[in-house]
């Protein structure tokens, strides 16, 4: 039997080992489920395993061809730029890999099911612990959702937010699903909150739109406590990230076999390295190049001094052999 192409989750990295932690043990999981085909895992900064370590690993197994699934909700400057240019950098390495680059996740039905889930569970740990009355069938009547997103200099990447914000609105009875950001982008946690308010909202849901713990996460539960310290006629609950969920698992073995078998498209029409937005003007062609994570110690081919070789983003039609062979921003 022939062994499939090996699937590779490519993670930003974080500063909290308990988060770094979790993306290890997913990677594991996946591929305890997964055992017809070979499974790794890598950074491209911060955190260990880097990325080259991964695929060396890979290589190691007799693997040639694997699928790159970004581990990320949005795509934004790492997903775009970042993981196809040290990809590219992975396949000079090692001469005669090929790989295929998948979508980032979301938004996707089944993580918006997960979403829901963590807002219904926040509202029932309130009640459980005689922070509320019990719950009834009109809570989410009642209830404003605010879905805190990563924040990133690329308006596109902050769309995406506020369209899986729409989409957990649709349908589900919320008052209303809000956006806010926790870095590089407005509005802040605490703006987010204000507008809530001034919208009338006497109890909101503060959901965090990350796929595992860490220092964001952390900093978005912080700024939610500090504001409804100083806002006491607002209820505000902290839900949970999304967390490693079969659906998760599910949708990364579902976006490796897209990648495998069809044609993948990144969401190109609003990205600010091809298409001229207002104030983002100077991005157009501006070329990419991957970062350098610390423990990795195998920068043949020149790349030692930081410079790279700009790949352009490769944004994914699906080729992605390790030249960017997308649109070359």
């Amino acid at each position: 039997m022939k062994t499939p192409p090996a699937l590779l989750l490519v993670g930003h990295g974080t500063r909290d080992d308990e988060g770094a932690a979790a993306f290890r043990s997913f990677v594991g999981d996946l591929g305890k489920r997964n055992p017809e085909m070979p499974v790794g895992g890598g950074f491209i900064e911060l955190s260990p395993p880097p990325l080259a370590d991964s695929v060396a690993e890979l290589v190691d197994r007799g693997v040639k061809r694997f699928a790159a699934v970004p581990l990320m909700l949005v795509s934004a400057g790492h997903a775009k730029g970042d993981i196809p240019a040290a990809l590219a950098r992975e396949r000079e390495r090692h001469p005669g890999l090929s790989y295929t680059y998948g979508r980032p996740l979301g938004p996707h039905p089944s993580l918006l099911s997960v979403l829901e889930r963590r807002v219904e569970e926040a509202l029932d740990g309130e009640a459980a612990t005689g922070g509320a009355a019990p719950r009834t069938p009109g809570d989410r009547a009642d209830t404003t959702v605010l879905l805190v997103g990563r924040g990133s200099t690329d308006p596109d990447a902050n769309s995406e937010v506020h369209k899986a914000a729409r989409l957990l609105w649709e349908g589900r009875g919320y008052a209303g699903v809000e956006v806010a950001f926790v870095s590089l982008a407005a509005p802040d946690v605490a703006s987010g909150l204000d507008r809530c308010r001034k919208l009338g909202a006497r109890k909101v849901v503060v959901l965090p739109y990350f796929l595992f713990t860490g220092v964001l996460p952390e900093r978005v539960r912080m700024q939610a406590e500090g504001w409804s310290a100083a806002n006491p006629d607002v209820e505000v609950v902290n839900a949970d990230v999304i967390g490693p969920t079969d659906e998760l698992a599910e949708l990364v073995v579902e976006r490796y076999r897209e990648a495998v078998e069809g044609d993948v498209r990144m969401n190109c029409d609003s990205c600010v390295y091809r298409v001229t937005l207002p104030g983002f003007e100077d991005k157009v062609g501006q070329p990419q190049q991957p970062h350098f994570h610390p423990d990795d110690d195998g920068h043949s081919h020149g790349h030692g001094d930081g410079h790279g070789h700009g790949h352009g983003h490769g944004h994914g039609h699906g080729h992605g052999h390790g030249h960017g062979h997308g649109h070359g921003h």
